[in-house]
Parts: C-alpha cells; sequence; structure tokens
C-alpha cells in the first residue's frame, strides 16, 4: 500500500524521505481529496494484466510508454532529474506506473504544504490537471516507469507559477468543492 506524509523544509538530498518529526502521515482520502488516484497493480504482469487492460480501456489510456530513470540509461539525466523536481503542472492529468524501482512525487495540499508520496513496484499515481507536484527518485537511484496519456502524449510542464491555466483554475475550483463537501 502506498505510503504518504508531510515533508520537512530541509535543503539536504531531494531523494532522501523528508520526514516531518513526528511524522505526520497522510492517507488515501486525504490524496483522494487533492484529486490523486492510487491503484496497487500487479507490475511482474503487466504486459498481460487484465486489470492494466481495464484501466487503459475505461479510462481511454491509449498511448504508453515506458522510461528507465537511471544514470546509465536516461540520456541528459542530471537536467532530466532537475527538470522533473522543478515544481509544476500540467494541463492533462500525469499517470505513472512503477514497473520496477522507486521515486517520490511531492504535490501541494490544500493549504500550499508538501505531501511526498514514496512510489514502488506494482503503484499506479494519476495526478489531475492542475496540480503542482514534482518527482525525484529515492536514494535507490532508479526506477522504471509506465507513462499512459489520453491520446498523443504532451510532455510540457508550466513551471510555478501557472495559476492563470484554465487547469489550474479548475483544479482551485475542485479544491474548494472538496472542502465544501468536508464541512
Amino acid at each position: 500500500m502506498v505510503e504518504a506524509w508531510y515533508m520537512d523544509e530541509s535543503p539536504e538530498d531531494q531523494r532522501a524521505p523528508h520526514r516531518l518529526r513526528p511524522n505526520r502521515a497522510v492517507g488515501l482520502e486525504q490524496l483522494r481529496r487533492l484529486g490523486v488516484a492510487y491503484r496497487k497493480l500487479d507490475a511482474d504482469n503487466y504486459e498481460t494484466d487484465p486489470c492494466l487492460k481495464e484501466i487503459r480501456r475505461a479510462e481511454n489510456y491509449s498511448w504508453m510508454d515506458i522510461i528507465t530513470i537511471h544514470k546509465d540509461k536516461l540520456p541528459n539525466y542530471e537536467e532530466k532529474i532537475k527538470t522533473f523536481y522543478e515544481e509544476h503542472l500540467h494541463l492533462d492529468d500525469e499517470i505513472r506506473y512503477i514497473l520496477d524501482g522507486s521515486g517520490y512525487f511531492d504535490v501541494r495540499d490544500k493549504d500550499d504544504k508538501w505531501i511526498r508520496i514514496s512510489m514502488e513496484k506494482g503503484d499506479m499515481i494519476t495526478l489531475p490537471a492542475g496540480i503542482y507536484h514534482r518527482f525525484t527518485l529515492d536514494e535507490n537511484n532508479y526506477v522504471k516507469a509506465m507513462r499512459l496519456f489520453v491520446g498523443e502524449p504532451v510532455w510540457t510542464a508550466y513551471n510555478r507559477p501557472a495559476d492563470d491555466f484554465p487547469a489550474r483554475k479548475q483544479y482551485m475550483k475542485f479544491l474548494a468543492e472538496e472542502a465544501s463537501n468536508g464541512v
């Protein structure tokens, strides 16, 4: 099961866990209220997994590729790692399925605090369009992930501030609705 927590403000190595002391865990329900969806799948059989096939059909994920993030596998590795860790948003959902290795997705909560989501083999995450987020490897320095898209992939990341995009405004409206539903 996925593990998530509020991050400390330490400028140390981004690959470290960065847990607050004491730890402030974040559950799946809190992630859901941020629009973050999580699933656990069988990464050993991803090529034939009927659950993945059904998810792709139901969500219309018609395009996919596989990326390996490791210094020996990814061209321009250092530059890409820095780019992935810049706080940004996308105009479409970001869907990642971890096939091997591990890493962290960091997302902002409704109060603009960082939540770190630990991702490992078998974890699938969907980050909604308009959410500020970033990605980093953990201290293992390796992840192999499937990237899924509805239609042709759009790789454009918009670094913060990007509050004027319709996707961001729609996301902020979603957060406000979630907050009012929780009262």
